[in-house]
Formats: C-alpha cells, sequence, structure tokens
C-alpha cells in the first residue's frame, strides 16, 4: 500500500485479506495510527531496485520471450546494481 491508498476503508480491507499496511498516515488526520518505520523503510528500498531495474531497457520492454532467459537477465542486472 502506499500513501494514496491509506483510507480507512481500504485499510480494513487490508487487514480482513491477513496483509498488514505498513502506510504512515498524512500529518492532518484525526485519528493517526502506528506503523513499523523499519519495514516501511524496507518497502522503500525494494521500490527504489525496482525503479533501478527499470533502467534496463531489456526488463521494462520485455524482450525476452522465454521466462528463463527474462530470468536470467533480472539476476545479471541485480548483480551489475550490487557492483556499483
Amino acid at each position: 500500500m502506499d500513501r494514496a491508498y491509506e483510507g480507512d476503508e481500504t485499510r480494513q480491507l487490508a487487514l480482513e485479506l491477513g496483509f498488514i499496511a505498513v502506510v504512515p498516515p498524512h500529518p492532518n488526520r484525526v485519528s493517526p495510527w502506528q506503523y513499523d518505520r523499519a519495514m516501511y523503510r524496507r518497502r522503500n528500498e525494494v521500490e527504489r531496485l525496482f525503479r533501478r531495474l527499470k533502467g534496463f531497457r531489456r526488463i521494462f520492454s520485455r524482450f525476452d520471450k522465454l521466462d528463463v532467459i527474462f530470468t536470467a537477465f533480472i539476476h545479471f542486472a541485480l548483480i551489475v546494481e550490487a557492483l556499483r
């Protein structure tokens, strides 16, 4: 979830489905809730990783027809990112 989906109904639906909503409340909410800041930080790291992977044109365009080749190139891109 993201802040755009931080409404009460959406949070309730996520809880009913068994998900933990790790979304900080808007600063102007009357009754803000507690959230796990460390988990929210990790979520942000994952989103930034996907943004960096989209920098590889071959990944975001999905040129490869076989899943094995696509997965191999994702592994290659992750290795390149780790070496930066």
